[in-house]
Formats: structure tokens, sequence, C-alpha cells
């Protein structure tokens, strides 16, 4: 199997050259460059094409929200990965709205790392359950980003049911066996879900959803 490339975008040297070197100790894993902002990262995914970007949400000059927004018009076959801290709640939902397949604390695991850029690379959404409990929570304080306006279709219970579990964390082939159905089944439902909510990943469909109140924060 091919490497995975990797292109990792972020404005603090240290934080590139401290993730370069922990992923040049994996097998599996090529980072073939490094952006120092979002016109960078743009610059450098279509001329060495890689497969997944770490992205830094806060850079200079163009943003990492900003370059995100470009790549799922331009590559949207590149996986995104948000790159960010504990106080950057309010753009974690905007960079998830925005096409981010999901997101990494700067200062995470390896295990969680080399798992989440693994997963991201097979076009998967890996949702930590501990930050999306964060978010769940920051978004039920009242969150200054503006909720998406409720339009188009309900969704259906047996959708809520799906997204309560994608929101977990959960993946298909556990839904699809919790909620005794197939995975075929569950992606049905997921595509539904997504036109309904007008995003095309889990992690989108989390952030719209949660900002209209339509997840259980508790559960």
């Amino acid at each position: 199997m091919n490497p995975i490339k990797i292109l990792i975008a972020d404005d603090h040297l240290i934080i590139r050259q401290g993730l370069h070197l922990i992923l040049e100790t994996e097998d599996g894993f090529n980072v073939v460059g490094e952006a120092i902002d979002g016109q960078d990262a743009l610059r450098l995914a279509a001329d060495l094409q890689p497969d997944v970007i770490l992205m830094d949400l806060r850079m200079p000059n163009m943003d990492g929200i900003t370059a995100i927004e470009h790549l799922q018009r331009e590559a949207p076959q590149i996986a995104v990965v948000i790159l960010t801290t504990f106080n950057e709640d309010e753009l974690m939902i905007r960079g998830l709205r925005a096409g981010a397949k999901g997101f990494l604390l700067k200062d995470t695991d390896r295990a969680t790392l080399f798992e989440s850029i693994r997963a991201a690379a097979r076009g998967e959404t890996l949702l930590r359950p501990e930050i999306m409990a964060r978010l769940f929570t920051r978004i039920e304080q009242g969150s200054p980003v503006a909720a998406p306006a409720a339009t188009g279709p309900a969704l259906s219970e047996r959708e809520m049911e799906v997204l309560q579990a994608v929101a977990r964390g959960e993946r298909s082939k556990e839904i699809a066996f919790h909620l005794g159905i197939t995975e075929r089944t569950v992606k049905a439902h997921l595509a539904n879900i997504y036109a309904k909510l007008g995003v095309d990943s889990r992690a989108a469909a989390i952030a719209v959803a949660a900002q209209r109140g339509l997840l259980d924060v508790h559960e």
C-alpha cells in the first residue's frame, strides 16, 4: 500500500517541525510539505496532491477556514483535519461546517494522531467523543457562531438515531449493529441526513445539527 501523503499547514515552525518528526517515525506516512499559511497550503496542495492536510485555523494572510473552503471547491478529494487548541471551539465549528473531516488537539497523543490521519485518508470522519462533548457544552451555553437556519425537511426518528450515534463517535458498522440494520442502510440514512442538513460530511452534519439543537448533548 502506498504511504499516506501528508501536508502540514501551521504558521508556527515548532508545531510543523514537531509533527513532521513524529510522523516520520511511523511507517505508512510521508510528509510531503509544510505550509506557513492558507495561501501556501493551497499552492502546495495543488503541486503535491497530498491525501491529508493537517490544517491550523489561525494563520496570517489566509486563515485555515478560508483555505478549507477553497479546497472543498477545488480539491474535495483531499481530506482536511483541523489542528486546534482548547480555546478555539468557535473556529472548530466553522471549520467542520466548511468541510473538514475532523479535528485534533495540538497536544494529542501519537496514537490518536496516527489513527485520525489514517481514518481521514480512508474518507472516514474520526470524531473524538471527549472533544465533541466539549463542543456540545459550548453550543449549549450559547456559542457566538450563528446557527444555520432550520430549513428543509425534518429528520426522521431513525435518522436522528443514526446522527446521535455518529455524534458519539460510532462508525457505520457499530451503528448498524446497535440499531439492528445493515451497514448499507446506515449509509443511506447518512446520505439523507447530509441532504437535509445541506452538508457533505459527518463532521459538518454534527456541527450543524448541534447548532440547531437537534442533538441530545447529555446523552
